[in-house]
């Protein structure tokens, strides 16, 4: 009975006694641990923030996490730390405006001009060798210029040593001469595979025409700026209205094209 008695006391008066050895252990583990730290703390360098196991708030107060890095990032006043994505698109920008106006594109702007030099070229090769053959078939005298005015072709049969050009090639108001160049434009689609709008002038006749319209242009304007009314021109062709039209918009007027071929002509509007 009293063995009995004994160890019912123990169990009510409180937990059983732990051993001498593994309370030692436990002090010699923890002593070690926080030498250690002690240690790791006393290595690192001066404002890293050493951080204790113990310390809830060590984390925050020491070295930043991948978090705190791109929260701080965020935070930094402009200019001082820029973000890693405004750089890439900085970069990428300044790419764009460098190519905008690298050399390489004011070289291509360039070979396309002369590629289009040389189509208008072979354009006046082509027209010039189809003009010859017809008048040797006619057997009709005359030479042929070749050249490129703007971004047309310009071809023209002039006098030739042998004897002029026929002006029956011109025709009354030139309406030989629209025949003809339409025929050639299209002998320069045939063999280009391109649409021509080359210009064909016969004795001159253009150059002469085209003097004649802008003194008619030039009397207009001042008819319409002093009258105030609008004015309306005989009817003419494609080449004269245009003629006309450039010299209205460099004094400052506005005209029109009204009707249909072959009664289409040009209304000169006030300003």
């Amino acid at each position: 009975m009293s063995d009995t008695q004994a160890l019912d006391t123990t169990s009510t008066t409180g937990p059983l006694p732990v051993p001498l050895d593994d309370v030692t252990n436990d002090s010699v583990s923890v002593s070690a641990e926080v030498t250690a730290e002690s240690t790791r703390q006393e290595s690192e360098p001066e404002g890293m923030g050493a951080r204790s196991p113990l310390d809830p708030t060590s984390e925050a107060g020491g070295v930043p996490t991948e978090v705190d890095q791109e929260t701080t990032s965020l935070a930094a006043p402009q200019g001082e730390t820029p973000d890693v994505a405004d750089s890439e698109s900085d970069g990428e920008s300044d790419g764009e405006s460098e190519r905008s106006q690298s050399p390489e594109e004011g070289d291509e702007g360039g070979t396309r001009k002369k590629s289009r030099v040389r189509q208008l070229e072979r354009e006046g090769e082509v027209a010039a060798d189809f003009l010859e053959t017809l008048l040797d078939i006619a057997d009709l005298d005359g030479d042929i210029d070749v050249d490129v005015d703007g971004d047309r072709a310009a071809i023209a049969i002039v006098d030739s040593e042998e004897g002029r050009v026929p002006r029956r090639l011109v025709g009354t108001d030139g309406k030989v001469l629209e025949a003809l160049q339409e025929l050639t434009r299209l002998a320069v689609q045939v063999e280009t595979g391109e649409r021509s709008r080359l210009m064909l002038d016969i004795a001159g006749h253009r150059a002469e025409r085209r003097s004649a319209l802008v003194r008619l242009a030039e009397l207009s304007i001042a008819e319409v700026k002093s009258s105030g009314e609008k004015v309306s021109l005989e009817p003419m062709s494609a080449f004269e209205r245009k003629v006309v039209h450039d010299e209205v918009s460099a004094s400052g007027l506005v005209s029109e094209s009204e009707g249909v071929d072959p009664h289409r002509h040009i209304v000169i509007l006030p300003s």
